[in-house]
């Protein structure tokens, strides 16, 4: 799409950025959502946690998202669930249902899905459906300082990463 624009505007700038994800910003966001949902820090120790997001074919995207639940499980939540609102697939995670269901199994009493998605939409709306079991359903990241403060970083690198291009 980038290619496409500059060849029908060749006086367009355009600049890309990074991915967002993974960063401690979104994570910092995605526990904003849940304390508005009404998860308290206090509750983590007592609450599982269903990490749920888009979903991906990439085997490569299915391991950036096992490592954020691995590392959301080391801030105090009782357990961590990946799942993923798109079809399961071969190796993928579960829909987050599976995955309430699965913690409920495991015993956790108390289960919160945190859709790990920036804005509304078909896939959130699928992990919102999925979530119908679970205690508590956090909002998407929307607009949340943590996501604010990523997309300013994104920026603020990309263009130094111009500008080094240029001068080298």
């Amino acid at each position: 799409m980038l290619r496409e624009a500059r060849a029908r505007l060749p006086g367009l700038r355009v600049r890309q950025a990074e991915v967002l994800g993974p960063s401690p910003l979104l994570n910092a966001a995605l526990e904003e959502r849940l304390y508005e949902a009404g998860v308290s820090p206090g509750d983590k120790g007592s609450t599982g946690l269903v990490l749920a997001s888009a979903g991906s074919t990439d085997p490569e995207a299915s391991a950036v998202i096992a490592e954020i639940a691995r590392e959301l499980r080391h801030t105090g939540w009782c357990a961590v669930r990946p799942a993923f609102a798109s079809a399961v697939l071969p190796g993928g995670f579960p829909p987050p249902g599976d995955a309430v269901r699965a913690l409920r199994a495991e015993g956790v009493r108390r289960v919160a899905v945190a859709p790990y998605v920036i804005a509304p939409g078909r896939l959130p709306d699928r992990i919102l459906a999925g979530a119908a079991e679970a205690d508590v359903v956090a909002g998407v990241l929307g607009a949340s300082s943590g996501l604010a403060r990523l997309l300013v970083r994104r920026y603020d690198e990309a263009r130094v990463a111009e500008r080094f291009a240029a001068a080298g």
